[in-house]
Protein backbone atom coordinates (compact mmCIF):
# COMPACT_ATOMS: atom_id res chain seq x y z
CA UNK A 1 0.00 0.00 0.00
CA UNK A 2 1.21 3.61 -0.67
CA UNK A 3 1.61 5.86 2.44
CA UNK A 4 2.76 9.00 0.38
CA UNK A 5 2.01 12.17 2.33
CA UNK A 6 4.98 14.35 1.33
CA UNK A 7 4.38 14.17 -2.22
CA UNK A 8 1.25 11.82 -2.98
CA UNK A 9 0.37 11.44 -6.95
CA UNK A 10 -3.53 12.28 -6.90
CA UNK A 11 -5.82 12.24 -9.43
CA UNK A 12 -8.94 14.30 -9.53
CA UNK A 13 -12.20 12.86 -11.44
CA UNK A 14 -15.39 16.09 -11.20
CA UNK A 15 -18.13 15.00 -13.40
CA UNK A 16 -19.96 18.35 -13.64
CA UNK A 17 -23.45 19.50 -15.58
CA UNK A 18 -24.72 23.20 -15.87
CA UNK A 19 -22.08 24.23 -12.75
CA UNK A 20 -21.06 27.84 -13.78
CA UNK A 21 -22.61 29.40 -10.74
CA UNK A 22 -20.57 26.99 -8.51
CA UNK A 23 -17.78 25.80 -10.52
CA UNK A 24 -15.20 28.65 -10.19
CA UNK A 25 -15.70 28.39 -6.10
CA UNK A 26 -14.59 24.86 -6.41
CA UNK A 27 -11.52 25.39 -8.67
CA UNK A 28 -10.45 28.13 -6.66
CA UNK A 29 -10.28 25.65 -3.68
CA UNK A 30 -8.22 22.82 -5.35
CA UNK A 31 -5.64 25.67 -6.83
CA UNK A 32 -5.02 26.69 -3.17
CA UNK A 33 -4.70 23.46 -1.70
CA UNK A 34 -1.20 23.18 -0.15
CA UNK A 35 -0.80 19.72 -2.23
CA UNK A 36 -2.49 20.17 -5.46
CA UNK A 37 -3.20 16.88 -7.33
CA UNK A 38 -1.18 15.53 -10.23
CA UNK A 39 -3.96 15.32 -12.57
CA UNK A 40 -7.50 16.84 -12.33
CA UNK A 41 -10.00 15.51 -15.14
CA UNK A 42 -13.19 17.86 -15.54
CA UNK A 43 -15.42 15.90 -17.21
CA UNK A 44 -18.45 18.39 -18.89
CA UNK A 45 -21.60 16.16 -18.99
CA UNK A 46 -23.58 17.55 -21.35
CA UNK A 47 -23.63 21.12 -19.74
CA UNK A 48 -25.77 24.16 -21.29
CA UNK A 49 -24.48 27.26 -19.23
CA UNK A 50 -20.97 28.48 -19.52
CA UNK A 51 -19.82 25.64 -17.37
CA UNK A 52 -17.18 24.01 -20.23
CA UNK A 53 -16.36 27.58 -20.52
CA UNK A 54 -14.91 28.13 -16.53
CA UNK A 55 -13.07 24.92 -16.64
CA UNK A 56 -11.47 24.99 -19.84
CA UNK A 57 -10.18 29.08 -18.78
CA UNK A 58 -8.98 27.39 -15.85
CA UNK A 59 -7.23 24.29 -17.71
CA UNK A 60 -5.38 27.49 -19.81
CA UNK A 61 -4.03 28.64 -16.80
CA UNK A 62 -2.90 25.11 -15.11
CA UNK A 63 -1.54 22.28 -16.76
CA UNK A 64 -2.82 19.53 -14.16
CA UNK A 65 -6.36 20.62 -15.51
CA UNK A 66 -7.70 19.02 -18.05
CA UNK A 67 -11.12 19.34 -19.50
CA UNK A 68 -13.20 16.40 -20.93
CA UNK A 69 -16.30 17.08 -22.61
CA UNK A 70 -19.37 14.45 -23.35
CA UNK A 71 -22.38 14.77 -25.62
CA UNK A 72 -24.99 15.75 -23.79
CA UNK A 73 -27.60 13.26 -23.20
CA UNK A 74 -30.59 16.19 -23.24
CA UNK A 75 -30.72 15.98 -19.61
CA UNK A 76 -29.64 16.06 -15.84
CA UNK A 77 -28.68 12.03 -15.01
CA UNK A 78 -27.53 12.08 -10.91
CA UNK A 79 -26.81 8.40 -9.35
CA UNK A 80 -25.58 6.37 -12.37
CA UNK A 81 -24.99 9.21 -14.80
CA UNK A 82 -22.21 10.61 -12.65
CA UNK A 83 -20.51 7.62 -12.28
CA UNK A 84 -20.77 7.29 -16.23
CA UNK A 85 -19.03 10.68 -16.25
CA UNK A 86 -16.83 9.79 -13.92
CA UNK A 87 -15.62 6.94 -15.41
CA UNK A 88 -15.26 8.23 -19.18
CA UNK A 89 -12.94 10.65 -16.97
CA UNK A 90 -10.86 7.87 -15.43
CA UNK A 91 -10.70 6.09 -18.58
CA UNK A 92 -8.35 9.16 -19.94
CA UNK A 93 -6.17 8.94 -17.03
CA UNK A 94 -3.72 6.02 -16.04
CA UNK A 95 -4.42 4.71 -12.56
CA UNK A 96 -1.82 3.10 -11.94
CA UNK A 97 0.13 6.27 -11.98
CA UNK A 98 -1.32 7.62 -9.34
CA UNK A 99 -1.48 6.47 -5.04
CA UNK A 100 -5.18 8.48 -4.83
CA UNK A 101 -8.09 8.95 -6.62
CA UNK A 102 -10.69 11.34 -5.57
CA UNK A 103 -14.13 11.76 -7.20
CA UNK A 104 -15.40 15.59 -6.32
CA UNK A 105 -18.33 17.17 -7.09
CA UNK A 106 -17.82 20.80 -9.28
CA UNK A 107 -20.31 22.72 -6.47
CA UNK A 108 -18.08 22.63 -3.05
CA UNK A 109 -15.86 24.85 -1.05
CA UNK A 110 -12.88 23.53 0.96
CA UNK A 111 -10.08 24.70 2.80
CA UNK A 112 -6.28 25.04 1.77
CA UNK A 113 -5.75 22.43 3.67
CA UNK A 114 -7.81 19.72 2.80
CA UNK A 115 -5.84 16.77 1.05
CA UNK A 116 -2.95 17.74 3.22
CA UNK A 117 -5.26 16.47 6.65
CA UNK A 118 -7.27 13.47 4.69
CA UNK A 119 -3.42 12.44 3.39
CA UNK A 120 -2.31 12.53 6.86
CA UNK A 121 -5.51 9.99 7.92
CA UNK A 122 -4.34 7.63 5.26
CA UNK A 123 -1.14 7.88 6.59
CA UNK A 124 -1.68 7.12 10.37
CA UNK A 125 -3.89 3.68 8.83
CA UNK A 126 -2.60 1.63 6.43
CA UNK A 127 -6.41 -0.14 6.55
CA UNK A 128 -8.01 3.09 5.64
CA UNK A 129 -9.21 2.67 2.00
CA UNK A 130 -11.82 5.69 1.47
CA UNK A 131 -12.56 9.01 3.66
CA UNK A 132 -13.60 12.55 3.27
CA UNK A 133 -14.77 15.29 5.61
CA UNK A 134 -17.86 16.08 6.39
CA UNK A 135 -20.76 18.00 4.40
CA UNK A 136 -22.35 21.62 5.39
CA UNK A 137 -25.47 21.72 3.97
CA UNK A 138 -26.24 25.39 2.51
CA UNK A 139 -29.48 26.54 3.89
CA UNK A 140 -31.61 29.79 4.20
CA UNK A 141 -30.07 30.40 7.51
CA UNK A 142 -26.37 29.41 6.67
CA UNK A 143 -24.50 26.46 6.41
CA UNK A 144 -25.85 22.87 8.73
CA UNK A 145 -23.44 20.45 9.10
CA UNK A 146 -25.13 17.04 7.27
CA UNK A 147 -25.54 14.37 9.88
CA UNK A 148 -24.02 11.59 8.32
CA UNK A 149 -22.21 8.33 9.68
CA UNK A 150 -18.65 8.27 10.31
CA UNK A 151 -18.52 4.68 8.78
CA UNK A 152 -19.12 6.36 5.16
CA UNK A 153 -17.26 8.71 3.12
CA UNK A 154 -19.22 11.82 1.52
CA UNK A 155 -20.35 11.35 -1.94
CA UNK A 156 -19.40 15.04 -3.02
CA UNK A 157 -16.03 14.45 -2.40
CA UNK A 158 -14.77 10.66 -2.21
CA UNK A 159 -10.86 9.80 -1.73
CA UNK A 160 -9.89 6.74 -2.24
CA UNK A 161 -6.34 5.10 -1.89
CA UNK A 162 -5.84 3.71 -5.39
CA UNK A 163 -5.58 -0.10 -4.30
CA UNK A 164 -9.20 -0.34 -2.90
CA UNK A 165 -10.77 1.79 -5.09
CA UNK A 166 -9.53 -1.28 -7.42
CA UNK A 167 -10.12 -3.72 -5.06
CA UNK A 168 -13.77 -3.24 -5.10
CA UNK A 169 -13.80 -2.72 -8.51
CA UNK A 170 -14.77 0.53 -8.96
CA UNK A 171 -18.30 2.42 -8.39
CA UNK A 172 -21.34 0.71 -9.48
CA UNK A 173 -23.33 2.61 -12.12
CA UNK A 174 -26.61 3.21 -10.27
CA UNK A 175 -28.15 5.38 -7.24
CA UNK A 176 -26.84 4.79 -3.85
CA UNK A 177 -23.51 3.82 -5.90
CA UNK A 178 -21.80 6.15 -2.37
CA UNK A 179 -23.03 3.55 -0.08
CA UNK A 180 -22.27 0.27 -2.16
CA UNK A 181 -18.63 1.59 -2.34
CA UNK A 182 -18.54 1.81 1.39
CA UNK A 183 -20.33 -1.51 2.50
CA UNK A 184 -18.02 -3.02 -0.31
CA UNK A 185 -14.70 -1.50 1.37
CA UNK A 186 -15.90 -2.90 4.73
CA UNK A 187 -16.42 -6.16 3.40
CA UNK A 188 -12.93 -6.29 1.70
CA UNK A 189 -11.57 -5.67 5.12
CA UNK A 190 -10.78 -2.02 4.23
CA UNK A 191 -12.25 1.11 5.92
CA UNK A 192 -14.25 4.00 5.04
CA UNK A 193 -14.60 7.45 7.01
CA UNK A 194 -15.62 10.94 7.00
CA UNK A 195 -13.81 12.84 9.93
CA UNK A 196 -15.10 15.91 11.64
CA UNK A 197 -12.07 17.94 11.65
CA UNK A 198 -12.40 21.76 11.13
CA UNK A 199 -9.78 21.58 7.80
CA UNK A 200 -12.15 18.84 6.42
CA UNK A 201 -14.79 20.76 6.35
CA UNK A 202 -16.65 20.65 2.61
CA UNK A 203 -19.20 23.28 2.03
CA UNK A 204 -22.10 22.81 -0.23
CA UNK A 205 -23.03 25.54 -2.06
CA UNK A 206 -26.30 24.47 -3.07
CA UNK A 207 -28.68 21.99 -0.70
CA UNK A 208 -28.03 18.45 -0.69
CA UNK A 209 -30.09 16.63 -3.33
CA UNK A 210 -31.39 19.60 -5.02
CA UNK A 211 -29.56 19.39 -8.11
CA UNK A 212 -32.22 17.38 -10.41
CA UNK A 213 -36.07 19.16 -10.05
CA UNK A 214 -35.95 19.76 -5.81
CA UNK A 215 -35.00 18.94 -2.82
CA UNK A 216 -38.38 16.59 -2.38
CA UNK A 217 -37.38 14.35 -5.46
CA UNK A 218 -33.84 14.43 -4.56
CA UNK A 219 -34.90 12.78 -0.88
CA UNK A 220 -37.48 10.36 -2.86
CA UNK A 221 -35.03 9.11 -5.47
CA UNK A 222 -32.39 8.96 -2.10
CA UNK A 223 -35.50 6.16 -0.99
CA UNK A 224 -35.60 4.48 -4.44
CA UNK A 225 -31.72 4.26 -4.47
CA UNK A 226 -31.89 2.31 -1.03
CA UNK A 227 -34.45 0.00 -2.75
CA UNK A 228 -31.83 -0.29 -5.59
CA UNK A 229 -28.98 -1.07 -2.70
CA UNK A 230 -30.70 -3.94 -0.86
CA UNK A 231 -31.09 -2.10 2.49
CA UNK A 232 -33.69 -3.93 4.51
CA UNK A 233 -37.37 -2.41 5.30
CA UNK A 234 -36.14 -1.91 8.76
CA UNK A 235 -33.48 -0.06 8.35
CA UNK A 236 -35.29 1.70 5.28
CA UNK A 237 -38.00 2.91 8.16
CA UNK A 238 -35.37 4.06 10.72
CA UNK A 239 -33.46 6.35 7.99
CA UNK A 240 -37.02 7.56 6.95
CA UNK A 241 -37.37 8.42 10.81
CA UNK A 242 -34.05 10.05 11.50
CA UNK A 243 -34.36 11.90 8.59
CA UNK A 244 -37.36 13.67 9.65
CA UNK A 245 -35.56 16.47 12.16
CA UNK A 246 -33.95 17.57 9.05
CA UNK A 247 -34.84 20.38 6.46
CA UNK A 248 -37.04 20.01 4.68
CA UNK A 249 -38.80 18.61 8.15
CA UNK A 250 -40.94 15.56 7.93
CA UNK A 251 -41.81 15.91 4.36
CA UNK A 252 -38.13 15.12 3.29
CA UNK A 253 -38.20 11.67 5.44
CA UNK A 254 -41.54 10.88 3.81
CA UNK A 255 -40.41 11.35 0.74
CA UNK A 256 -37.51 8.84 1.12
CA UNK A 257 -40.01 6.23 2.69
CA UNK A 258 -41.89 7.28 -0.41
CA UNK A 259 -39.23 6.40 -2.77
CA UNK A 260 -38.51 2.93 -0.92
CA UNK A 261 -41.98 1.85 -1.58
CA UNK A 262 -41.88 3.17 -5.17
CA UNK A 263 -39.25 0.60 -5.62
CA UNK A 264 -40.75 -2.38 -3.94
CA UNK A 265 -43.81 -2.03 -5.72
CA UNK A 266 -42.43 -1.51 -9.29
CA UNK A 267 -39.95 -4.23 -8.54
CA UNK A 268 -37.41 -2.16 -9.51
CA UNK A 269 -34.13 -3.58 -10.45
CA UNK A 270 -31.63 -4.10 -8.19
CA UNK A 271 -27.83 -4.64 -7.24
CA UNK A 272 -27.43 -7.76 -8.09
CA UNK A 273 -25.16 -9.58 -5.71
CA UNK A 274 -26.10 -11.99 -2.91
CA UNK A 275 -23.68 -11.96 -0.82
CA UNK A 276 -23.48 -7.82 -0.56
CA UNK A 277 -27.16 -7.73 0.23
CA UNK A 278 -25.97 -10.75 3.04
CA UNK A 279 -23.80 -8.43 4.86
CA UNK A 280 -25.59 -5.01 4.13
CA UNK A 281 -28.63 -6.49 6.26
CA UNK A 282 -26.13 -7.60 8.87
CA UNK A 283 -24.60 -4.26 9.38
CA UNK A 284 -27.94 -2.64 8.77
CA UNK A 285 -29.51 -4.73 11.58
CA UNK A 286 -26.50 -4.63 13.76
CA UNK A 287 -27.10 -1.04 14.21
CA UNK A 288 -30.73 -0.82 14.98
CA UNK A 289 -30.15 -2.99 18.35
CA UNK A 290 -30.00 -0.58 21.26
CA UNK A 291 -27.22 -1.91 22.85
Amino acid sequence: MSDIVDSPRLLIISPVRDEEAYLQRTIDSVVAQAVRPSRWVIVDDGSTDDTPQIASQAAKKHAWIHLHRRVDRGTRKVGGGVVEAFKEGLSRSNLEDFDYVCKLDGDLEFGPTYFTRLFEKFAEDPRLGTASGKCWDKTPFGFVLLRTSDEFSMGACKLYRVECYKDIGGFVVGTMWDGIDCHRCRMLGWKARSFHDKELRLFELRPMGSSDKSVFHGRFRWGRGQYFMGTHWLYALGIAAYRMFERPFVIGGLCILAGYLWGFIRRIRRYDDPEFRKYLHRWQLARLRPF
